[in-house]
C-alpha cells in the first residue's frame, strides 16, 4: 500500500460537459469539494484550472479514471488519460490516476447523507465525486503514476 506524498493535492473528476475538483491535504488525509470546470472550449476549461492551481499551489494531481464494471477501459477511460497527459504538459506537476468506478456511488449517498437533493445535487455532484476520489488516494487507492513518460504510445 502506497503512502500519499506530503502536500496539497487537486483531484479532478473528468467529463465533457463538466469537471469536478476536490482539494485536500495528504498528511490529515482530508479532501473536500472545490468547484465544477465548465467552459465553452478547453482552453476555458483549462483557463480555470489555471487559476485553481495557482490558487493552490498543489504538490502533485489526480485523476479520476472511469472503466466498466469489470474494470475495463472504454472511450472516457482514454479521454481521462488524455486530460491527465494535459494536465501534466501544461503544469508540468506529477499525475496519478485512481480507480473511479465507486466515486459517483459514494457521492451520491454522501449527499443524500447531507439531504442535498435535485438541482442543488446536480450542481455539486462532480465536486464531490471529484472528493471521493481524492479521498481514494488518500485511502492507498492510486493505481498509477504518471511523471512525462509514456508508458506506450496511446493517442
Amino acid at each position: 500500500m502506497h503512502k500519499a506524498p506530503a502536500g496539497t493535492v487537486l483531484a479532478f473528476d473528468f467529463g465533457e460537459a463538466r469537471i469536478g475538483v476536490a482539494q485536500g491535504d495528504a498528511e490529515l488525509g482530508l479532501s473536500h469539494p472545490l468547484a465544477t470546470v465548465t467552459g465553452n472550449s478547453n482552453d476555458e476549461k483549462f483557463n480555470a484550472i489555471a487559476k485553481l492551481i495557482r490558487e493552490w499551489q498543489p504538490k502533485h494531481l489526480v485523476v479520476g479514471l472511469p472503466t466498466h464494471a469489470d474494470g475495463t477501459e472504454h472511450e472516457l477511460t482514454r479521454l481521462s488519460r488524455k486530460f491527465g497527459r494535459r494536465l501534466h504538459g501544461r503544469f508540468n506537476l506529477p499525475i496519478y490516476w485512481v480507480d473511479e468506478r465507486m466515486s459517483s456511488l459514494y457521492a451520491e449517498s454522501l449527499l443524500a447523507e447531507a439531504q442535498v437533493f435535485g438541482r442543488k445535487q446536480k450542481a455539486v455532484l462532480d465536486q464531490v465525486a471529484a472528493q471521493a476520489i481524492l479521498q481514494g488516494f488518500f485511502d492507498g487507492g492510486a493505481s498509477e503514476y504518471f511523471n512525462g513518460r509514456e508508458e506506450g504510445s496511446e493517442e
